[in-house]
């Protein structure tokens, strides 16, 4: 189930790329059609959501969810001016920008391995993100990607102030605010009309929407349960792995030595980071 769900969001920015609407709006489609069919999944189930819970963590659930309809909108943009695989090896920086983050807002301490691991990533960063060799073209979106990638530990701080509310009841409130911050967006600042949905845009949004969320999300809290935190941490991997192949293979975007050495830089770094300390809260909100 894990490897699943984590495929399943490796494919996620080759799907954007042919999705030809803009990125505000496939947030909040995505927020808001994620969260009904993981509702009609809870049915299905059985399953009735506590508003007891729901009520007591209110304020972190939809500062939250605003956090993640903003990461998605700013990774979809990134995935419009950059290759995939340079806008998902840019947002796997994100684990590192927790790591920055820990020792001030959780007390956490800044052990000499863990700023080497942000040390090494950075390289990693430099590698990709188009400044050596000029690829100025690639900058813009780097610099989306990163915006996306501030957001993460946000998120997860906010996340780790939820207290006794089931992973199903916070995602689908969190959809809901990722739709209804993404929501004035779309309509104030994106230019689009109801011709931009053809038959093919709108098969390729419902996937996104229903594959890429309700099923991903539901298989991703699933298989926690069962898996040990570790297991869980890399497993997670399997995403920039199946993000960078298929922006190597089916998108046939460029991917030279420098990506390669950065995606290891990036990757192993984050990676390292985690192991000892991440735990099921913290891998909660990552992912797709």
């Amino acid at each position: 189930m894990l490897i699943a769900a984590m495929t399943l969001y490796g494919t996620i920015g080759v799907f954007r790329r042919y999705i030809p609407l803009p990125s505000g709006l496939i947030a909040c489609a995505r927020g808001l059609i994620g969260a009904l069919s993981l509702v009609i999944f809870l049915l299905v189930l059985r399953k009735k959501p506590d508003w007891t819970a729901i009520r007591r963590n209110f304020l972190p659930l939809a500062l939250s969810g605003a956090a993640l309809g903003a990461n998605w909108l700013l990774l979809f943009e990134a995935y419009d001016r950059t290759t995939v695989a340079s806008a998902t090896l840019a947002y796997y920086f994100a684990p590192i920008l927790l790591l920055i983050a820990a020792p001030f807002a959780l007390k956490e301490r800044l052990t000499a391995r863990k700023v080497i691991c942000i040390l090494v990533a950075l390289a990693g960063m430099v590698l990709i993100s188009g400044v050596i060799g000029g690829e100025a073209s690639k900058l813009g979106g780097i610099a989306f990607t990163l915006g996306a990638a501030l957001l993460y530990p946000i998120i997860v701080l906010l996340s780790k102030k939820l207290t006794a509310v089931n992973a199903f009841d916070k995602t689908v409130v969190q959809l809901l605010f990722a739709a209804a911050i993404t929501l004035p967006y779309t309509l104030l600042a994106e230019e689009w009309d109801f011709s931009d949905f053809t038959p093919g845009a709108v098969i390729l949004l419902l996937i996104v929407c229903v594959v890429h969320t309700g099923v991903a999300y539901a298989l991703y809290f699933g298989a926690i349960p069962s898996l040990k935190a570790q297991t869980l941490a890399v497993l997670s991997y399997i995403d920039p792995l199946v993000a960078v192949l298929l922006s190597a293979l089916l998108l046939k975007e460029p991917f030279g030595w420098k990506e390669l050495v950065g995606a290891v830089l990036i990757l192993g770094a984050a990676l390292v980071s985690e192991l000892p300390e991440r735990s099921v809260s913290d891998v909660s909100t990552s992912g797709g």
